[in-house]
């Protein structure tokens, strides 16, 4: 039989530095075996030529290539996890399985079913926080229940956190001798995989002490590129959320700050109240009649509602993979609220599109711009898309750029009034709260 070891699994957190499993394990008593597998139950669901697929799969062969300097490599599979860890049981003579939380419905399930598995061959399956500063029920209200508002979250949260002890960083560089000395671990190309690489690219991140500073005065403002492009590296996990904060705080910019503790709200929004990917949060709102109507859902896709600044968001999003944030807030309120489309049918198509797709943030933004989710906005509030122009990008600079066709005869006719979409938006809401 092959010599004892671990196994560090990694998911959402592909970087070697300051990973808090990865460091455990490499504080263990054997060697290590790096391990990332693609997981066939959630790419079977995406486009071939998924531009978060070739990211993550770039990622992981800049891993390997570091792992391979220190002896060793990344064993990379693809498959259902549950039969991938039956074949590894097999192979190798694995003790634990260290990884880090992940904290998705689906991810849950996942890992429930693998520690069963492992727990009937002794194997020790351990998990620890990473990508959060604070998790589950580490900020709560004082009788123990979750808080469904975000200012009351937030400073709770600054009032528990303590930069000594919540961003001590976790130095793997010098323990790589830890790993198991085999520098020939199974790798996979795209095309193993039933993927291409994209000509879409994941943007790289920009947090700079500048671009802090001048985040507050720049963010709303779509032409200005004022964003740090921060959030699909946080998704993945190819920086730590300790270096990122730590950043902000060097800065003492709150502004920032707060928007990284917003990601941690609507992440423990979904760990306690898992029925929100699919429900509303005020089940109230399940009532709306939405009108859901596919023609009009595809000239919003497409960018073509005769709105300038929801028709040049969405053609970012479908060229780029990346939408600016206020723009996201009004092309999901003028879907929502204009079209009487259920946020679920954008909630999806973000989630195909979106290089930063994260479940919590987008079911979290998308309930909001309903008005149905956690600290939302009221029904009775709706984005006027021409004044949100004059607001956000009054020299149309950002209009120009991805709807240059805006003062001709081939852009299109307003899709509806604005006036007669709000008050039939107010009367559906009205008769569904009522």
């Amino acid at each position: 039989m092959a010599d004892k070891v671990n196994v560090f699994w990694f998911r959402r957190d592909l970087r070697l530095d300051d990973n808090v499993g990865f460091f455990k394990a490499l504080h263990g008593k054997f060697p290590v075996v790096p391990l990332f597998i693609f997981d066939s139950e959630i790419l079977d669901e995406l486009p071939k030529d998924d531009a978060r697929v070739t990211f993550i799969y770039d990622s992981l062969q800049a891993m390997r290539e570091t792992l391979q300097e220190n002896g060793s490599s990344l064993a990379m599979f693809h498959g259902k996890p549950i039969a991938i860890f039956e074949q590894l049981v097999k192979d190798f003579d694995i003790q634990n399985v260290i990884t880090n939380h992940d904290y998705e419905v689906y991810a849950q399930e996942r890992d429930k079913e693998v520690k069963s598995l492992l727990a009937e061959k002794e194997i020790g399956f351990y998990t620890y926080k990473d990508q959060v500063i604070f998790e589950k029920q580490q900020i709560v209200k004082d009788d123990g229940t979750p808080y469904v508002v975000y200012t009351p979250f937030k400073n709770k949260w600054k009032a528990a956190f303590k930069p000594s002890e919540h961003l001590k960083m976790h130095d793997t560089i010098e323990h790589m001798d830890a790993l198991i000395q085999d520098s020939n671990l199974p790798n996979l190309s795209l095309s193993n995989i039933g993927f291409t690489s994209s000509d879409i690219k994941v943007p790289t991140y920009v947090v700079t002490p500048t671009l802090i500073n001048e985040y507050e005065a720049t963010r709303n403002f779509p032409a200005i590129d004022g964003t740090s492009h921060l959030g699909s590296h946080l998704r993945f996990g190819t920086v730590s959320i300790r270096r990122m904060m730590e950043k902000a705080i060097a800065q003492q910019n709150e502004t920032f700050m707060n928007e990284l503790i917003w990601r941690e709200f609507f992440m423990q929004i979904l760990w306690h109240f898992p029925k929100t990917q699919q429900n509303a949060f005020r089940s109230k709102y399940d009532r709306i009649k939405w009108r859901n109507n596919e023609v009009e859902f595809e000239k919003w896709k497409k960018g073509e509602t005769g709105y300038l600044l929801v028709d040049a968001g969405m053609r970012e999003l479908n060229t780029t993979g990346h939408m600016h944030n206020r723009v996201r807030m009004l092309v999901a309120s003028f879907l929502c609220k204009h079209l009487l489309i259920d946020w679920r049918w954008g909630e999806a198509y973000f989630a195909e599109k979106l290089l930063d797709y994260e479940q919590s943030s987008n079911v979290g933004n998308w309930q909001w711009a309903a008005g149905s989710g956690v600290d939302a906005a009221p029904y009775f509030r709706i984005f006027n898309p021409m004044t949100q122009v004059e607001k956000f990008d009054k020299g149309k600079m950002y209009i120009k750029k991805w709807v240059p066709e805006f003062e001709t005869q081939k852009y299109p006719e307003k899709m509806v009034d604005h006036k007669e979409a709000r008050e039939r938006c107010l009367r559906t809401y009205k008769e569904a709260l009522a």
